[in-house]
């Protein structure tokens, strides 16, 4: 646990949404199962393995001996979620939390939960991702662009900012939807987007009748019952892109299982939308660094024929 310990010791203020501490990248042996996030004014101890009362009390004092150097002026809030087997428990150890909790990340603000649910609202490993989407749009204005598994639609929010002309969200869940839905006037944003709650592959007919489109995102769950298994449903989607990408389009294909490796992806997508061409794998933001780049989050760039 010293790994962590240090680095709540070293810790800056965090002024936006990030990731403090990833022992899930393996980096630090004896860490494996803790990670430390921000969600400021909240921070959260995620454990993937239960731990004792005196290891929590441990984090709970160099979290306070930090805080106390940090902002004197301000309560320490931190929440602790422990996942394990397939159960989630989440409890608030020291402080409070917004009611109405928004975070900011490279000036867009997004609602977050982190006393309910594994998923906070806001997939800090995908900061990269939207910075991607930011730029890309940035440089092609007034683009139109398909977000499938669209959560609570961050990817949206970032691609209007930049200056895309319309965005189609896509999410069989109705709860992220909503969510998605408040991101956007909290960014300002009142026109550009539209809303399907429907599951992607039975509504195929119109997502079609919406394209083409020059930007897709692809940023599925890796294995979700009833939603999608990245083993076997990501064959079933590839084949469309094509069809659905204006020319020249482009498309960013997301990936977070352990288990499935680059050559996973590429070797599908080969197979089964050879029109598209590899342009590049985007980097993960530092702070998730990782032991083995086939073990972490990959994200990878393809474009259609011009």
């Amino acid at each position: 646990m010293q790994a962590l310990l240090n680095a709540i010791a070293t810790m800056a203020m965090p002024e936006a949404a990030q990731r403090i501490f990833h022992g899930r990248g393996g980096l630090y042996p004896g860490c494996e199962h803790w990670v430390l996030d921000a969600f400021p004014p909240v921070l959260v101890l995620t454990s993937f393995r239960p731990t004792s009362d005196d290891e929590l009390a441990g984090v709970g004092q160099a979290l306070a001996q930090r805080w106390q150097q940090l902002a004197t002026e301000q309560p320490l809030n931190w929440v602790y979620q422990c996942r394990h087997e397939g159960q989630v428990q989440t409890q608030l150890m020291a402080g409070s939390v917004p009611e109405q909790h928004v975070v900011t990340e490279h000036g867009a603000r997004f609602r977050v939960h982190v006393l309910k649910g594994q998923n906070h609202g806001l997939f800090l490993d995908m900061a990269e991702g939207r910075r991607w989407v930011r730029e890309h749009v940035a440089a092609r204005p007034r683009l139109k662009v398909l977000n499938l598994f669209a959560y609570t639609c961050a990817f949206s929010v970032v691609a209007l900012q930049a200056g895309a002309r319309h965005v189609l969200n896509v999410d069989m869940s109705q709860g992220a939807m909503a969510v998605g839905q408040q991101n956007h006037p909290l960014n300002g944003l009142t026109a550009g987007a539209s809303f399907m709650a429907h599951d992607v592959f039975k509504t195929w007919g119109k997502i079609n009748r919406g394209g083409p489109y020059d930007l897709i995102i692809v940023d599925p769950p890796s294995y979700q019952k009833g939603s999608f298994i990245a083993s076997k449903d990501y064959a079933r989607l590839m084949p469309r892109l094509p069809d659905l990408l204006a020319p020249g389009g482009h498309a960013l294909l997301c990936l977070n299982a352990p288990e499935l490796g680059l050559d996973f992806l590429q070797a599908q997508m080969q197979s089964l939308a050879p029109d598209l061409t590899f342009l590049q794998r985007l980097p993960n933001p530092p702070a998730f660094a990782d032991v083995s780049a086939e073990r972490s989050l990959k994200v990878l760039v393809y474009q259609g024929p011009e």
